[in-house]
């Protein structure tokens, strides 16, 4: 698939349906002359629901559909009949969506499982039919509730990838190649900065036909988390990765200095993602003896396992995966609930201009609503007004 085809930020328009009014139908047959109210209630109007779906890797099938709208819920009628509920509209989404309220920046909700279900937008309640407000005094009320009305709001969904392993590090540190020498993946490989322009997804096999899943974002760079490069833009897919791989290019001036940079921005765009295991690979280590990893050796970061690895030779590679392994099972590893934290309303609007996403979606509607025939509307007091 092309690599335009990769969307991972979408902005959208949502509306629920609004509830159907009761009626104040009054019963009216030939030996019936009494039959008093069967006004029925009102149909409820129509849910904005998100569904987790594994088989989307994207939300570029929301790019160019930015209007979800439920129906709405049909007005009651004679004999204590419901009005028939709004359709449900249904968006489906991959795993790892989170969404956000584009004018606030408020976080709202997280699909993360396969047919999760979250409902976003809830539907107006339809309105009660006069028959509920018949009493001993007030035999013939000729009022019903009108239905609730529909709830409206532009929502701003991310994508953030499920993986277990996330690569982090400069542009042109090794990361695609790496992931290109130990999984299926085939990313766009070259001599030159930032060649990944979106994320890639691997499955790395290990003995006994187990398996885990390793992500490779775009190099980050010194200010990233401040909006420089491309980190700011996908430095929000390693924030579910339950293990970080850093790389550092043997050939470095100081190693240690990049894997500090590279920890704060980190740092500095979610500090819980400090709290995550980590592992540091030198790479492009097969220009190295054994007399210069020595070297290397002592001035390396405390604290992390760390190995010389090489994705053209094979360097290194098994003690990788056996590290990579032994640390993805640890009990202290376990992968916990993300806090997702709300936008900065004025990072938030930079980035939709990045994005292309600041456009206004505005959608006009008609607003009128079938009445039957034979349903007046009537002043009523706030006490008939009671939970259905």
């Amino acid at each position: 698939m092309a690599e335009s085809n990769f969307v991972d930020y979408v902005k959208i328009y949502c509306r629920s349906g609004k509830g159907g009014r009761g009626s104040t139908h009054m019963r009216r047959e030939k030996y019936c002359p009494n039959g008093g109210p069967d006004g029925g209630d009102g149909g409820r109007g129509g849910h904005i629901i998100l569904r987790g779906n594994r088989n989307y890797w994207t939300l570029l099938h929301l790019k160019y559909d930015r209007h979800a709208m439920a129906g709405h819920g049909e007005s009651g009628s004679k004999g204590r009949s419901f009005g028939k509920d709004g359709a449900d509209k249904v968006i489906e989404v991959p795993c790892g969506t989170v969404v956000y309220n584009a004018e606030t920046g408020e976080y709202l909700c997280d699909v993360t499982e396969d047919g999760q279900e979250v409902i976003l937008l809830k539907g107006g309640r339809g309105g009660q039919g006069n028959w509920h407000f018949k009493t001993a005094t007030r035999q013939a009320p000729r009022f019903a509730q009108p239905g609730e009305p529909m709830q409206e709001m532009t929502v701003i969904m991310e994508l953030k990838l499920l993986a277990d392993v996330g690569l982090v590090g400069f542009p042109n540190a090794g990361k695609s190649t790496l992931l290109s020498s130990i999984s299926a993946a085939k990313p766009k490989i070259a001599d030159y900065p930032f060649t990944t322009l979106e994320p890639n997804l691997g499955i790395v096999s290990y003995h006994g036909g187990k398996s885990f899943v390793m992500a490779d974002i775009p190099g980050i760079i010194e200010g990233a988390s401040q909006g420089k490069g491309l980190g700011l833009r996908f430095l929000r897919h390693i924030e579910r990765n339950s293990l970080l791989l850093f790389m550092v290019p043997a050939d470095s001036d100081d190693i240690r200095k990049e894997y500090e940079v590279l920890l704060n921005e980190l740092r500095t765009f979610n500090p819980e993602m400090l709290d995550k295991q980590r592992v540091l690979a030198i790479t492009k280590s097969d220009m190295l003896d054994q007399e210069l990893m020595d070297e290397i050796e002592p001035t390396l970061p405390e604290g992390i396992p760390h190995v010389f690895i090489s994705s053209v030779s094979g360097l290194g590679i098994s003690v990788l995966k056996d590290i990579l392994w032994e640390e993805l099972n640890k009990e202290s590893n376990k992968i916990e609930d993300i806090v997702h934290r709300p936008k900065d309303v004025t990072r938030l609007q930079q980035e939709l201009k990045d994005m292309g996403e600041d456009e206004d979606i505005v959608y006009e509607y008609d607003d009128n609503v079938d009445d039957d025939d034979d349903d007046i509307d009537y002043e009523y007091e706030e006490e008939d007004w009671e939970e259905k």
